[in-house]
């Protein structure tokens, strides 16, 4: 076989392999969740209402959320313009 399609083929093979695998994964870390429990379950007073602290983690979510797509991105960028290179 060709050696490109080894690569798609490994590539796909793996790709299906981590799809069909996977674990239980808690969306929030033990500091954020210890303190939605607490704010939630003995009332946040009268410092702030509910909906700020889940708007305040929902934020918190998509900050970290993006690091890794700018990341991934970039790469995907930087390995397209190399290859663009490569063929010109």
């Amino acid at each position: 076989m060709n050696l490109k399609i080894r690569k798609i083929l490994f590539a796909s093979f793996l790709a299906l392999l981590l799809t069909l695998t996977g674990t239980d994964a808690y969306s929030q870390c033990a500091m954020c969740r210890a303190t939605v429990e607490s704010n939630v379950g003995t009332g946040s007073g009268d410092k702030e209402p509910e909906s700020e602290v889940g708007a305040g983690l929902n934020t918190g979510i998509l900050y970290l959320m993006l690091a890794p797509y700018l990341l991934v991105g970039t790469l995907g960028y930087l390995w397209y313009r190399s290859s663009k290179k490569k063929r010109s």
